[in-house]
């Protein structure tokens, strides 16, 4: 699986890694947020560099729909069910800012955009009553939004709320035009690089896979903290969703503005140009990450939804991206604790990164740099309601209950062996030699890792969308050959003995 934004020659080259040992500041992370935070601070006059352990947009920014919204479905009633008024609007303005910022940026930079009207939909009557709830909020926080009963879709709906001028991005474009200007402004980046530690004595000492370095400030920009202090793996519930893009067939209309249903299984729509015509991206069909028992389940369900109402639409694209939502529903940023008021961190944008994860850097550079806004001051100083530290406990029982089961079932699997050869495109878990055991054939090839993850030990399942090993406590990722991917962990899974297999 490939997304639509990543099948595409790179002109980015990532720089070699650096002689030099000492930075300014050390970003953690090439997505939105750290190429963002990484120019304004290469703006001021910082030595920055940008460590990504994979490649540029890999994870969430490259995997993303590419909506800049401030209508985002429920989410601005389901805040308001645990925060006050004045929260909400920091919230919205918080948005307001990143989305302005970003659709500035791009028209000095001349990066072409849509603008578009956002319109989340009902199809059942229960739908119905959410959305009221979303437009009142809406209305109490300033915006401007408008109810329609035919929003231009091609099945019915209940009743659909709008939001004019929001705007649809081609999110690789913003990465490489944010390298680019970083890069004219003395920063580095550098692919390939996983951190996997950050000290907390001054100078911060960052230790990767390719050295250690040091800086005065990092920024991690990971989707999730690679470091456990704070514990906010325990405060942030992984989502897997997915994303198709097809091309209709000649002559079919295609509706032009931004859509998602505020019922589930939740369903995107919106369009992209391309010189051989406009294609259609759907998305959704989303699952707590690790835990469905067949994520290929979820992407058939997205396209055959797709077909019913886009018939002999061809379809040229499939992938998927992780987010991460909070347990309280409002992003963190701000200084991690424990890190002297030099570690930096930004994440839980609950699938809304295009302008929270913008706000995210804007904020945290301001800190940096000795600036403030009010929005952001208002945001750290909320109070986490009893619903949000109602579903914190929720969330971490779930957990623990998983682990405690998946201990008990592993035992009962079919034993691996040194013979143990899955059907291709499969993964099965056991005991080898006593100890959990992931094997998987792919492309031909059986590998056998740890089916430990890497981070707290959960036992890992096999995605049979994306053919890789994930965990269901928090989000880990792996490769076949147990490679990290994304998530918490900071090491790749350990080879089990006697692994050795082609």
């Amino acid at each position: 699986m490939k997304s639509l934004w990543l099948d595409r020659e790179s002109h980015f080259t990532s720089d070699p890694i650096p002689d030099e040992k000492h930075f300014d500041t050390i970003v953690v992370g090439a997505g939105l947020t750290g190429l963002v935070a990484a120019l304004l601070l290469s703006r001021s006059g910082q030595r920055v560099v940008v460590f990504e352990a994979r490649t540029l947009g890999a994870v969430t920014t490259g995997n993303t729909t590419g909506k800049l919204s401030l209508l985002q479905g429920g989410v601005l009633s389901a805040l308001r069910s645990q925060y006050s008024l004045k929260v909400m609007q920091a919230y919205v303005e918080a948005n307001k800012t990143g989305q302005a910022w970003l659709t500035q940026y791009l028209e000095q930079q001349g990066v072409p955009f849509q603008r578009r009207t956002a319109v989340t939909f009902a199809t059942t009557n229960d739908g119905g009553q959410q959305l009221r709830k979303e437009a009142a909020v809406s209305r109490d926080v300033g915006l401007d939004v408008h109810f329609s009963r035919d929003p231009g879709l091609p099945f019915p709906v209940v009743e659909a709320l709008e939001l004019e001028d929001q705007a649809q991005i081609h999110p690789m474009d913003v990465l490489d035009t944010l390298a680019r200007d970083i890069r004219e402004h003395g920063g580095l980046i550098v692919e390939g690089v996983q951190v996997q530690n950050v000290g907390s004595e001054q100078p911060l000492e960052v230790s990767t896979r390719k050295g250690t370095f040091t800086a005065d400030t990092v920024v991690l920009a990971t989707g999730t903290p690679i470091l456990d202090r704070g514990l906010y793996f325990t405060k942030l519930e992984p989502n897997r969703s997915y994303a198709a893009a097809l091309r209709p067939q000649v002559g079919t209309s295609i509706p032009q503005a931004m859509y998602l249903s505020i019922d589930a299984p939740t369903r995107s729509q919106r369009t992209h140009p391309t010189a051989g015509g406009e294609l259609l991206l759907v998305g959704g069909y989303g699952h707590t990450a690790g835990r469905a028992s067949s994520p290929k389940q979820h992407v058939d369900d997205l396209l055959g939804w797709a077909n019913k109402y886009y018939p002999g639409a061809e379809l040229t694209h499939t992938w998927s991206a992780q987010d991460y939502q909070a347990t309280n529903l409002m992003p963190f940023f701000g200084k991690l604790p424990r890190g002297h008021g030099r570690i930096f961190f930004g994440t839980g944008y609950n699938k809304w990164g295009m302008s929270n994860g913008v706000a995210a850097a804007l904020s945290i550079t301001s800190d940096i740099l000795g600036g403030q806004s009010d929005w952001a001051t208002a945001i750290h100083h909320r109070v986490t309601s009893p619903q949000g530290a109602l579903q914190a406990v929720r969330l971490n029982a779930g957990t623990a209950k998983r682990m405690i089961e998946d201990k008990v079932k592993v035992r009962s699997n079919p034993e691996i062996t040194d013979e143990t050869r899955p059907p291709e495109g499969t993964g099965v878990v056991g005991l080898y030699k006593g100890e959990p055991a992931a094997v998987s054939t792919v492309e031909g090839k059986v590998c056998m890792v740890s089916a430990s993850c890497a981070h707290l030990g959960g036992l890992l399942t096999w995605n049979d969308a994306e053919k890789s090993w994930d965990c269901p406590l928090h989000g880990s990722r792996f490769t076949p050959e147990g490679t990290y991917l994304e998530g918490p962990a900071t090491h790749h899974l350990q080879k089990s003995v006697g692994k050795k297999k082609d």
